[in-house]
Formats: structure tokens, sequence, C-alpha cells
């Protein structure tokens, strides 16, 4: 079996709080789990300080960031929880002399990685990737010093997908490598009611929620059907307001928070998955529609390409008349509909978290030597 390998983990998001970022971690946790490892990953708190076993082989230190929105982080919050994790990191790593640390982003968590003295391996997730958040434009310069000396430093780096990387490529030209998301193709199974169009996101800016629901009325126009939005964030008032305006209010029905063991039954209900980021990674909430044997509706960015491949319609950013469109060319052809959802699963089904686990450990058991 080997010599077990000590890996300090640095996340500041993991379920219940954060994103598609977190969500990534626990599943992998899961599969690591069961291998020759011993895991710490540091991360943040709902509320105070607490240590907690994830399994026989992984401790959870949960850091306490006096968090707000559990889906939402401020600049006050990622600051609190780089100070502490860096205290923290360095404690543990002195005591425990890990083998190597895998930092999830590049920035804040790999500032904390290149402050230890232990190999590292940074996992590319989005938003830490320069001209990736618009909100960070006006950070980008700075973001991408910090950016390339994290990469350069460090002794692996891993995109989740090839549209990550190649936009990772233009602050690091380095040698970077993919492993994409993986779903649980168990948990995430098709459905047969098809009864609403389905959108699970944080509800900011950078997801394009906006240009959905200005597509609704002429979805509507033509479709007895019905819009579902899952998610939480800052621009849900205007998301209500813009419904409003539209006069689509009543066929457009907000879901605040939603536990993900919870998800499953909306995807099986729903009749298309509609994502209209603006920037994206590769999707998680997009492997789960895809798992649950729907048909996708998305822009072209991060990971499309690489899911999108007969199984849905790729769109232009911005564009609430192709987001019309698109669904009623979908809705207008239930053979259509049908051949893409199938298509979905079979993607969805080559992307497990085992297989997205065991090419991390195969590249711990590299770095490790």
């Amino acid at each position: 079996m080997g010599q077990q390998i000590r890996v300090l983990m640095l996340n500041y998001e993991f379920p219940p709080l954060g994103g598609g970022a977190g969500n990534a971690n626990y599943y992998m946790l899961k599969e690591l789990s069961k291998k020759n490892a011993e895991i710490d990953l540091i991360t943040s708190s709902e509320k105070k300080y607490k240590e907690e076993r994830f399994s026989k082989n992984i401790r959870i230190y949960r850091l306490d960031v006096n968090k707000k929105d559990i889906h939402y982080w401020t600049a006050r919050e990622i600051f609190d929880y780089t100070a502490k994790a860096i205290v923290l990191a360095k404690k543990l790593s002195k005591e425990k002399k890990y083998d190597l640390c895998h930092s999830f982003f590049a920035l804040p968590t790999g500032i904390i990685a290149a402050s230890l003295k232990v190999p590292y391996i940074i996992s590319l997730r989005g938003s830490d990737v320069p001209g990736f958040n618009n909100r960070l434009n006006a950070l980008k310069r700075i973001q991408k010093v910090f950016f390339r000396y994290i990469c350069k430093k460090s002794s692996s780096v891993v995109a989740n997908s090839a549209g990550l990387k190649k936009l990772a490529e233009e602050s690091y030209d380095g040698k970077i490598d993919v492993i994409p998301n993986g779903i649980d193709t168990r948990q995430f199974s098709p459905g047969k009611k098809r009864k609403y169009l389905l959108c699970v996101s944080r509800l900011i800016p950078r997801k394009g929620i906006d240009h959905l629901i200005s597509a609704m009325p002429q979805i509507l126009k033509n479709h007895a059907t019905s819009l579902i939005i899952i998610g939480e964030g800052p621009q849900k008032e205007n998301l209500m307001q813009l419904a409003n305006e539209k006069n689509v209010a009543r066929k457009v029905r907000f879901l605040d928070y939603v536990k993900h063991d919870d998800l499953p039954k909306y995807y099986k209900d729903a009749s298309i998955f509609i994502l209209p980021s603006l920037h994206e990674g590769m999707s998680n909430t997009i492997l789960e529609a895809m798992s649950c044997g729907l048909p996708i509706i998305t822009t072209d960015t991060g990971g499309t390409n690489e899911l999108i491949k007969d199984n849905g319609i790729i769109i232009k950013k911005g564009d609430s008349v192709e987001i019309a469109c698109a669904a009623d060319r979908i809705l207008a052809d239930k053979s259509k509909s049908d051949a893409m959802g199938k298509m979905s699963r079979k993607i969805a089904s080559t992307m497990s978290w085992k297989n997205v686990s065991d090419d991390y450990f195969k590249l711990y058991n590299e770095l490790t030597k």
C-alpha cells in the first residue's frame, strides 16, 4: 500500500458555506477518505471555531470569520480567513510535518500555501484567475502579480476545465494540467416529470440571471412553462423586480437556499437547465443537471465546450433573445429534448468523483516521491 501521505488542504469555503468549489471539495474528500492519506482541511465556519472528523483519516478545522451570508464572501471575511488560516497552517505544519499542501484557489489560499515550507498544488476554480471575475477588474493588475508568483512557486497547477486553463495562461506561462469536476451519478439521476425550466446559481452579476428573466416573456408566448431559480445572493431583489417589470413574476419562482442533498428532486422535475453565465470554470450545477438527464442551455464560457456535445445549446453571453430561441427549439421538439437528455446523462456518467480523486491522488504520489 505504501507510506501514508500527509496532506494539508486549504479552502475558505466548504458546505454549507460557498458554492461549487466547496461542493467539489466535499465530494473529493468522500473519495479521498478511502485512500492511504491523512488529510487536514482548514476552512471557514458559519459561527464559531470548531474541529470535526470527516472520516477516520480526515479532520476539518473551521475558522470563525464572522460569516454574514453563507453564499457570498466579503473582502473582510476573506481577509479574516487568510490571516487566521496562515497562523493555524503554520502551527499544524510544524506539528504534523505534511508531505504537501493542496490549495483550492490560487487566491487567497495560495498565499497561505506559499508561506509554508511544503510543496503545494494549486487547484484553479474560476474567480481566482485574473480576468475571470469582472468585479475584480480594478485589482486585475495586482491580482496578476500575486497569481503569477503563487503559480510559479507551486509544484503543480491544475485547472478544472480547458477554458479556465486558457484564461490562466494569459497570466502564467508555466505548465497547467486539467482535472475536471466530477458528479455523483447515483445521487443525481434522471426523472420524468419535465414541468419547468430550472436555474441553480448564486444570484450575482457574473451568472447573467437577468438575461434569463428577460427571455421569459418570449418563451411564455409559445410554451406553457415556468422558471424556478434556486440560489441566494445580493442580486435577488433586483432580479425579482425585473421579473415584475417584465410581467412574468407569476411564472418565475425564487427559492432560497436548498440543501445540496435536496437538489436532485428539483432537477428531476425540470425540462431544461439554463445557466447564462458571463464567466464560469466548470459548473457543478451543469454537471448535476446533465447527470439528471436534462438538456442544457448555457453560454460559451469556461468548460462549456467540454460538457456540451449534442446534449444542449451553447449561446452568446448576455443575449436574452438567444436564450428564448434555444428554449423554444428544445421545448418544441420532444424527440430532440429526449435525445439531448440521454446524451447529457451519458457524458455525466464518465465524470465520476472517483476518477477526479484518483487523478489528484496520483498527483499527490508523484509530488511526494
